[in-house]
């Protein structure tokens, strides 16, 4: 992690997004401390307040990452900021105590004690611990450590709990990782940084000339393959080793740390009578006028580099204000106490760190990705021709592309091979007998129509030219084959289903004859019945005429014989009536 970022950024660059985050609109109560963060810019004016607010969408994303991780909603974070606000060594100010109480408050420490600390520290001298007084730039500095180390833990931190809440609690036997390094920097003003950024891009080259070249030829060799070897002049140990074996660079800084009485100009005068007209890579600097000054200049792959001392004691020992450390160990944020629960002043971080990942590379299976910048003024669709064409050289990136061209560089076992190839004649590896694979392989490209000196046979691999494009054209007669082969099986199947299907037409064909026969048949029986209905209903029809017929008739005689009987009933009522009158006249 650069740390030193968060303090110190050099012309045209930033500070680290969070903290532009902080600054965006979500918190309109920060939007006001743009002019009171000079302790994280040392080019304010390069600040653009007014890119903040497009920032929100990020705050946003942060905020909820945040919650996932569990963080609580404290705002620990504007501490950072905050600590940047106070005028120091003399607070008496009302606005100055206001801002210290803030910052108190937001990490949960005693505002007096965090002012003492700062201003007054006890530091240990021989066994008898003493109150120090401190000037306004040993107390900005103090500020600027404690503010360094405090988000670098807080950044190890997360990165901790991320690694805790993507574990999956199994055990792994293969792991992927990705390097992603800043590439090699060279500036107006170097300092340590640059230093330690530019000997990781050395080791890291070096690493990856060993890989590409050395490696690769040695591996010539052990199959036996004749090979004369080609030296690329892209050795640079001597640069490494100017910096990091005994008495190099790293070494006499360390040294220098542990005296007290050492200085930046002890520290040169070492530098000089070490390595000054005994070292081709280490230089005196040319005095360019308005330009920083420089006290050595080293040479790198990449180019010269001049690189200004000043405080690098200081930066390598990375000392810490150890009362206000005290006042974070025992501070009631939890989070704060837990960063610095085992704070020990460890130094030499960084060289500690590197000798672990050149370890973690060394024992892995490297692949590289080489990223070009395309030209200095950061304009998209420009290529500066000689730049590009520099880092490509710089870079080992030719080199390898002639190795390439020149070597050998795919190489396959003989068992692979074998079983890759196969297919482009079979008959050539007779089947049912073993064969050896070397002699399978050697068979098998013999009866192919190839430039047979475009390869040659090792002792455990079949290794291939590249400049020739063998592998690609092997690949495209597998192709071929492949294609030709499938062709085939797409038209048997085709066939086959056409067949299947042919014969499903045919089956439902004589299924759909037998039903239409039945139909047919059912058809004549019911034209049949319905023939025989419709005879005998014309018969019914025929007949229930004649019945209506005579039912009319009967009907007709019926109302006749009613008539009749009703005359003969008025008949005999009239007769009646006769005879009772004569009744009547009788007895009377």
């Amino acid at each position: 992690l650069e740390k030193s970022r968060v303090t110190f950024q050099l012309k045209a660059e930033r500070d680290y997004h969070i903290f532009y985050q902080i600054l965006s609109q979500v918190k309109p109560e920060l939007l006001g401390m743009e002019k009171n963060i000079h302790i994280f810019s040392k080019h304010p004016s390069d600040i653009h307040v007014n890119v903040f607010p497009y920032l929100l969408i990020n705050i946003l994303f942060i905020n909820v990452f945040l919650e996932m991780l569990l963080i609580t909603n404290n705002p620990y974070d504007y501490a950072f900021i905050s600590q940047g606000e106070t005028t120091v060594a003399s607070i008496n100010d009302g606005e100055e105590l206001m801002a210290t109480d803030v910052i108190a408050y937001l990490m949960g420490l005693n505002s007096a004690d965090l002012i003492k600390g700062l201003c007054h520290p006890r530091v240990k001298v021989g066994n008898e611990w003493v109150t120090k007084g401190q000037n306004v730039a040993q107390v900005y500095y103090a500020i600027g450590a404690l503010s360094k180390s405090v988000y670098e833990k807080m950044f190890l931190w997360m990165v901790l709990r991320i690694n805790q809440s993507l574990d999956t609690k199994q055990s792994r036997q293969y792991f992927i990782g990705v390097l992603d390094i800043a590439g090699f920097e060279i500036f107006d003003f170097n300092t340590f940084e640059q230093l330690c950024i530019n000997f990781t891009n050395e080791k890291l080259q070096q690493f990856f000339n060993h890989h590409m070249f050395v490696l690769e030829q040695e591996e010539y060799k052990k199959e036996g393959i004749e090979w004369i070897f080609i030296d690329f002049g892209m050795d640079l140990q001597a640069c490494i080793d100017l910096i990091e074996k005994p008495m190099g660079i790293m070494s006499i800084l360390e040294e220098e740390c542990m005296f007290p009485k050492a200085s930046d100009a002890t520290f040169k005068a070492k530098l000089y009578d070490n390595h000054l007209g005994k070292s081709n890579n280490f230089q005196k600097p040319r005095v360019i006028k308005g330009r920083p000054e420089a006290h050595f200049s080293l040479v790198h792959y990449a180019g010269t580099v001049d690189y200004n001392i000043n405080n690098w004691l200081v930066k390598n020992k990375d000392p810490l204000n150890e009362t206000v450390v005290g006042l974070y160990q025992k501070s009631n944020l939890k989070l704060l106490s837990l960063l610095f629960a085992g704070y020990s002043g460890k130094r030499f971080f960084f060289s500690n760190c590197f000798c672990l990942l050149m370890t973690n590379l060394r024992s892995t299976h490297p692949h590289f990705v080489r990223c070009i910048i395309p030209n200095e003024t950061k304009t998209p669709g420009a290529m500066e021709n000689p730049l590009v064409m520099h880092q490509l050289r710089c870079n080992g990136v030719l080199e390898g592309i002639r190795i390439c061209r020149k070597g050998f560089p795919n190489r396959i076992l003989y068992g692979d091979f074998k079983q890759r190839y196969r297919i482009l004649n079979p008959n050539a590896i007779p089947e049912g007998q073993f064969i050896d694979n070397k002699k399978a392989a050697e068979k098998l490209l013999g009866s192919l129509e190839i430039d047979h000196n475009q390869y040659k046979l090792g002792h455990t691999k079949v290794s291939l030219l590249d400049k020739t494009g063998l592998l690609g054209q092997l690949e495209e007669m597998r192709d071929d084959r492949l294609a030709l082969i499938i062709t085939g099986i797409q038209a048997r199947s085709r066939g086959l289903l056409a067949r299947i299907e042919f014969q499903k037409i045919q089956d439902n064909l004589g299924d759909a004859e037998e039903r239409c026969e039945g139909l047919i048949k059912s058809k004549i029986q019911l034209e049949a019945k319905i023939k025989e209905l419709t005879e005998r209903l014309e018969d019914e029809e025929e007949m229930n005429a004649e019945l209506t017929a005579k039912k009319r008739k009967l009907e007709d005689e019926c109302s006749e014989l009613k008539k009749d009987i009703d005359d003969l009933e008025l008949t005999l009522a009239k007769v009646e009536k006769e005879k009772h009158a004569t009744e009547n006249k009788v007895l009377f």
